[in-house]
């Protein structure tokens, strides 16, 4: 229970971080946060239901998009404010260095599974927010009409 504290709070920290590196505006500043901690959140219980990182990662990027364009419309600025700083947790950073570690070891056959994963999570993460967000311009097309 410490641990997915800790991890919680680093997410959210370092969405911070990274809101304040795009010079998120003050009074969002909390928002975007919040996103971060929430995909990492989502992540972690999914952790309780599959041991899947694809499934994990998916799962997780589709509730980040929702909650980015639900609070898009709600404060009346872009989405893409709220997912690519909350998106951060999400980079499967580790994967990627344990891919090189590999290659520069000359370990190709573990660098060609490492990277294969690492591949697969970033195409989850990427369908997951693309999956919601046509969704959402579906249905926003749907009442202009």
């Amino acid at each position: 229970m410490e641990e997915m504290l800790i991890q919680l709070t680093t997410a959210f920290v370092g969405s911070l971080g990274f809101a304040l590196l795009f010079h998120v505006r003050r009074e969002r500043l909390l928002l975007a946060s919040l996103g971060g901690l929430l995909a990492w959140g989502i992540y972690l219980l999914m952790g309780q239901a599959t041991d899947q990182e694809v499934v994990r990662y998916f799962v997780a990027s589709v509730g980040l998009t929702v909650y980015a364009e639900t609070l898009a419309r709600a404060v009346k600025c872009p989405a893409t404010l709220f997912l690519v700083t909350a998106s951060i947790p999400l980079i499967p950073g580790g994967s990627l260095y344990h891919t090189m570690q590999y290659f520069m070891e000359g370990d190709f056959a573990a660098c060609s599974v490492q990277g294969l994963t690492t591949i697969l999570l970033a195409v989850a993460i990427a369908v997951g927010m693309l999956f919601p967000t046509s969704i959402f311009q579906l249905i926003r097309r749907v009442r202009q009409k």
